[in-house]
């Protein structure tokens, strides 16, 4: 009869390989030598394949050892992970958070966001998406999200909101198209035989999502497709100030002022949204906090910047 490889042994033989012998081995363990050895004698008799090369004086791994290596620390992360999981679990911690954005969330403070919670909660999946618009509200509404961040226009009927600091937006074209000739505000008549390239709304009803200045209209399905063909000078429309710095920085686009828009900034609001019946635990709350504060920094930097 087979006998079960316990998680001691498993340990034991990953302790062996990280400390270079099995002495050392003994030591990070607290145990004696010779239960190392009888631990690894005994792994290799179960699993019925040579673990260690026996003909050097160091702890050496045969082939077959180092793929049993790789699916031994894969076994003891989920291990680890499931001991995790259920300490937060009697802690009232949730299993995971599921996370939709509007395309216009700045891409920096969501890395920030989801580093700050692997290292927060790292015993709690994080699963993020990416939408516009209103398709954020129906990732929300059918429960694949818990929790999303979408503009004033992309709000669904039924869902709760908190205000978020809102971001810059500006209108841009590439320093070759007609507009970007005019140094202050452009009146409506030069944008009559302009391209403006707008986000499509993309939900089930395929309700559009903007009003545009220009009489022709490019809609597209994503915020990169749309960026990269304004920097082709293809046409003109808005953009997010943290994405396009760098370009504005460098010369590849120029920022233009529509006189129909008058003389206030252009900024995007934005909503964290979740159901009302979204029982919010530790992760939820926390990251609902970070959301705030994070738009509250990327606003100030954009006013100082």
């Amino acid at each position: 009869m087979f006998d079960p490889v316990t998680l001691d042994q498993l340990r034991a033989f990953v302790s062996v390989v990280e400390e270079g012998s099995f002495s050392a081995a003994a030591r990070k363990l607290h145990r004696v030598q010779s239960a190392i050895s009888t631990a690894m004698a005994n792994l290799e008799s179960q699993l019925g394949v040579p673990l260690w090369d026996r003909s050097t004086k160091v702890a050496t791994l045969t082939p077959q050892g180092q793929a049993v290596l790789a699916s031994t620390r894969r076994v003891l992360s989920e291990v680890d992970g499931l001991r995790r999981l259920t300490t937060g679990m009697t802690l009232g911690l949730e299993a995971s958070v599921s996370l939709c954005l509007d395309a216009f969330f700045p891409l920096k403070a969501l890395i920030d966001l989801c580093a700050a919670f692997t290292r927060e909660f790292p015993a709690v999946d994080l699963r993020v998406d990416t939408q516009i618009m209103s398709a954020v509200s129906a990732r929300v509404l059918d429960g694949t999200a818990t929790l999303g961040v979408v503009s004033p226009a992309g709000l669904a009927r039924g869902l709760e909101a908190q205000a978020l600091s809102p971001i810059r937006v500006l209108p841009v074209v590439s320093p070759g198209h007609p507009l970007a000739a005019f140094k202050g505000r452009i009146a409506n008549r030069h944008f009559v035989d302009a391209i403006q390239i707008v986000l499509s709304d993309c939900d089930d009803e395929g309700i559009s999502d903007q009003v545009g200045l220009s009489p022709r209209t490019w809609r597209v399905g994503d915020l990169y497709t749309k960026h990269e063909m304004l920097r082709a000078g293809l046409g003109w429309g808005n953009l997010p100030e943290h994405l396009i710095r760098d370009d504005l920085r460098e010369g590849r686009l120029v920022a233009i002022r529509p006189m129909a828009w008058g003389t206030h900034e252009n900024t995007l609001k934005l909503l964290a949204i979740y159901r009302g019946d979204t029982v919010f635990g530790p992760a939820h709350r926390w990251l609902l906090e970070q959301l705030t504060q994070l738009c509250a920094r990327e606003a100030r930097r954009q006013r100082t910047g």
